[in-house]
């Protein structure tokens, strides 16, 4: 598990601002939300084929691929620790692929924590990356400052290079697997995170005695890729699709003339399958020396302890996105014009 860290303060308080109004409310309850941000916006090396937050760039009235600036970064680092009034505040860098702001960013980010760190409090960073940039100057760096890892890999080669290709459709799969022995090497605690897609799907022991024993991998993630069709240019739950399928019905499968989703879509049977499939692999090789996402939140529930993934949670709220020039939406999944919540500035 990871190791936490506290960061002590620097200075004085600063004043409050006219936008520090809300946090009066801090005083009566403890506040705790999480911030998804992306400080590269959509801006990635890589072109995979399902991956929805590429098509930002060219969205109307979305936020484009450009980098975040030296003040909304402090801004973002200020209010977050501020607002945050439980004793755990978590920085989770995504993408695009965050990496491609180059270490100097990723040092500026640790300084501005350290800056604006409130006494005791335990502030965290995440950083999810397809792994291609890593070295070992960047290990040294996410190693010394407490960095927890998420590795974006979709299986053994075949598999992982279907959906995940760079620009111009080279193979990425070595230079992710090397990208994990790296971290191994420094001793970096990291989870994949592996987008379970029609491909992949078909292949449920395959990925995951791959992930185990190939990689390494001691926490596994899994995510179902459910993409509606024309996601590119519009919000996924709009007015005009207000009846989605039934799972049985064939505008739910991907592959299908009539279907509502996208070819690479995962097929709701082989999702089925897939889960019950590694499970009882989990259940019978691996119970209680690794963890999967989707079981941890099946037993949590079970437990009556509450889901750990918000798209289990009777409702949604608590894991908003923020992007490169401060706009905050309701979710990753939902950068679309109409689901801004607003600007940090």
């Amino acid at each position: 598990m990871k190791k936490p860290f506290v960061l002590e303060p620097n200075g004085p308080p600063r004043p409050a601002d006219k936008y520090d109004a809300p946090r009066l409310m801090a005083d009566k309850a403890p506040v705790g939300f999480h911030v998804m941000i992306k400080p590269a916006g959509s801006a990635c090396n890589l072109n995979c084929t399902y991956y929805f937050y590429l098509s930002k760039a060219t969205l109307a009235g979305g936020p484009g691929a450009k980098q975040m600036s030296d003040a909304t970064l402090e801004r973002l680092i200020r209010r977050y620790i501020q607002d945050v009034t439980i004793p755990e505040v978590v920085f989770t860098w995504q993408g695009g692929e965050p990496t491609l702001r180059g270490l100097d960013f990723f040092r500026k980010v640790v300084a501005l924590q350290k800056k604006y760190a409130k006494p005791g409090q335990t502030v965290l960073n995440d950083l999810q990356t397809n792994g291609t940039l890593l070295d070992a100057q960047w290990c040294r760096f996410l190693k010394k400052n407490d960095f927890l890892v998420g590795l974006s890999i979709d299986g053994p080669e075949h598999l992982h290079d279907a959906y995940r290709r760079a620009k111009y459709g080279s193979s990425t799969f070595h230079k992710v697997v090397r990208a994990a022995k790296l971290l191994r090497r420094f001793g970096i605690p990291f989870n994949t995170m592996t987008s379970v897609n029609r491909m992949n799907a078909a292949h449920p022991l395959e990925v995951y005695r791959f992930l185990r024993k190939e990689l390494g991998a001691s926490q596994i993630q899994f995510t179902p890729v459910v993409e509606p069709r024309g996601f590119e240019q519009a919000a996924p739950q709009r007015e005009e699709c207000t009846c989605p399928p039934e799972k049985d019905e064939l505008r739910a499968r991907p592959g299908h003339p009539e279907s509502i989703v996208t070819y690479w879509s995962v097929d709701p049977e082989d999702w089925g399958t897939f889960l019950c499939t590694v499970f009882d692999e989990w259940y019978d090789r691996d119970l209680g020396r690794v963890l999967v996402n989707q079981f941890e939140t099946l037993v949590s529930q079970h437990l009556g302890l509450g889901p750990q993934m918000c798209v289990y949670a009777e409702n949604c709220g608590k894991a908003v996105a923020l992007e490169h020039d401060g706009r905050v939406y309701a979710c990753d999944h939902l950068v679309y014009p109409q689901h801004e919540i607003g600007n940090i500035h």
